[in-house]
């Protein structure tokens, strides 16, 4: 049941009723028991989820979804990474030829 919210023209008195939505909306003011009793347009109350199966991040809008995305820590580089498990190769290894190393001529030094 929803909570409307009141005033009265002829007092200036504010309060909230709380009514199903079958009811009438009050006419006659608590305070100065005048007809002048009007019902406001209100903003309504937030949609509260309550039990299990509801998490924060389901109505999340697509920008929060990426602020939250910026704001997770970055992976260390010093961290080690987990090792992958290798995958099971169906084909030969290839033949490989091992070349010696070659060695470079060390550069000269240029003359002052």
């Amino acid at each position: 049941m929803p909570t409307y919210d009141y005033a009265c023209d002829g007092c200036q008195h504010t309060f909230e009723q709380w009514q199903s939505f079958k009811d009438d909306a009050l006419t006659q003011c608590p305070a100065c028991k005048k007809k002048k009793l009007r019902r406001l347009i209100g903003t309504g109350a937030a949609i509260v989820f309550k039990g299990s199966g509801f998490y924060d991040t389901d109505y999340r809008q697509k920008d929060e979804a990426k602020k939250a995305e910026a704001n997770k820590p970055k992976a260390d580089p010093a961290e080690p990474k987990p090792e992958s498990k290798p995958e099971a190769k169906t084909e030969a290894p290839a033949a490989t030829e091992s070349k010696p190393a070659e060695s470079k001529p060390a550069k000269k030094k240029a003359k002052e």
